[in-house]
């Protein structure tokens, strides 16, 4: 289990839009059974660990709406707010500039519209991020693939390939050491900096339930998903 002298935080980055959702308000503050998509986020952390540090990362433009939002739903799970920047490399940085005064414990760098992780799934990344420094959650492929390369593709083994999801969890100083690095195009995630920095990544399983909403069929799934939550 995770050692009890390792504090445990989460860097919450919702900084999406709504266009690939086809909304008019970005989509982490779309609702679904009633209240945001963010909420319900961070409502699967503070159920984790209710003293946890949670530092959410939002577009500066939107952090009024955001609190507005949780005065509207009397939203009251304590976390901090901070400004996103113009990446997702910049914005993570900015979210652990707020962790500034802490010195050692484990992060989990998580999308904010990302909501139905689970309590199974944040006690192996946590624990093997503190065992091993990181823990990158992912699931296998269901489906072929096809490497493309101008007009022509070919088959490719798909058991050599996983989606990556989020957390993922690293040891803070290592993240920390890691996002001191120049920016590059390569950054594709939280992963991509730290291995670039020269630390391996370990994969632990994740789940095909902790979807990402981004398009209108993922909310479909989500309202799904509380309904079914709702009966267990």
């Amino acid at each position: 289990m995770l050692s009890p002298d390792l504090k445990k935080y989460a860097i919450i980055v919702a900084g999406g839009s709504g266009s690939r959702m086809q909304a008019s308000m970005p989509k982490q503050f779309l609702p679904i059974a009633g209240e945001p998509v963010l909420m319900h986020t961070l409502r699967r952390f503070h159920a984790f660990e209710a003293e946890m540090l949670l530092v959410v990362v939002l577009p500066g433009a939107e952090i009024s709406t955001w609190r507005g939002l949780c005065a509207a739903h009397q939203f009251t799970i304590p976390h901090q707010v901070v400004s996103g920047g113009n990446s997702r490399f910049q914005s993570v940085k900015n979210g652990l500039a707020a962790l500034d005064q802490e010195e050692e414990g484990v992060v989990a760098v998580h999308d904010g519209v990302r909501p139905f992780l689970d309590n199974a799934i944040l006690t192996t990344a946590y624990t093997t991020a503190a065992q091993k420094g990181t823990a990158v959650v992912a699931v296998t492929l269901k489906e072929s693939i096809r490497r493309v390369r101008g007009s022509h593709s070919k088959a490719v083994d798909r058991t050599a390939y996983r989606l990556v999801q989020t957390p993922q969890c690293f040891r803070l100083p290592l993240l920390r050491r890691a996002y001191a690095q120049p920016e590059i195009s390569l950054f594709t995630d939280d992963a991509s900096v730290v291995e670039k920095f020269g630390h391996k990544i370990e994969l632990v399983e994740g789940s095909y339930r902790n979807i990402k909403l981004t398009t209108p069929e993922d909310l479909i799934l989500a309202e799904a998903f509380l309904r079914q939550e709702a009966t267990q």
